[in-house]
């Protein structure tokens, strides 16, 4: 039986980080071990403020803010480098990924990517779980003018695959996501994650639907 938020749906666009693998934690320890390099403790409140950014906005908003040295493009060479590392090893996709994926496709219902992160660290992410065959559309926060919770990035990527930002339906797992896809004109589910646990609440209130793993949608 095909889940309701799946009826009249022509397009699935997935967030990346947090909703197609289980990488947030991954995120605040990059912080921590590339802050710690310039001798500068992890503010409590950085992963808040920098929410939804785009990996370049990031990149400025890290140089300004901490003063860092580094150009910007150094800057976000070491997070790929850091990052790289721990996806290909220890980032699992989101518990039943492959499942749905393979039913999406089976309905004729088209797959894109929307995310804050870079687009040579999503490339080697689909590449390495073998997802590439599945995804018509990659897009980044880097591609669009505004990052999340403008409704930039989705609205360009449902127009990549030339379906009606209604019919589509985008799978979120932080606040600034939600919105982004909401703003969209979009139906969103949020996806449950250990990384925004406490934000539960809010993300069922704001989404349309909210989902604990990936399973039994078909």
């Amino acid at each position: 039986m095909m889940h309701d938020m799946l009826k009249n749906t022509d397009a699935v666009i997935f967030d990346l980080d947090g909703s197609l693998v289980d990488s947030m934690w991954m995120w605040k320890a990059i912080d921590i071990e590339y802050l710690g390099k310039f001798g500068i403790p992890l503010p409590e409140d950085l992963q808040s403020k920098i929410e939804g950014m785009s990996f370049s906005e990031t990149a400025v908003y890290f140089k300004e803010h901490f003063h860092i040295p580094d150009s910007l493009e150094k800057i976000k060479n070491d997070w790929n480098r850091m990052a790289w590392d721990k996806y290909e090893k220890e980032v699992p996709l989101k518990p039943g990924i492959p499942e749905f994926l393979e039913g999406c496709s089976k309905h004729g219902i088209k797959l894109g990517i929307a995310t804050s992160n870079s687009r040579q660290l999503v490339e080697n992410i689909v590449s390495v779980h073998k997802l590439r065959d599945y995804f018509s559309c990659i897009m980044t926060g880097c591609d669009v003018a505004h990052g999340k919770p403008s409704p930039d990035i989705y609205l360009a990527v449902a127009d990549a695959l030339k379906v009606d930002p209604k019919r589509c339906l985008v799978f979120e797992d932080i606040i600034p996501g939600i919105q982004a896809g909401k703003n969209a004109g979009m139906k969103v589910c949020a996806v449950e994650d250990a990384y925004s646990l406490q934000e539960k609440e809010s993300k069922q209130a704001l989404a349309d639907y909210y989902i604990n793993d990936f399973y039994g949608l078909f």
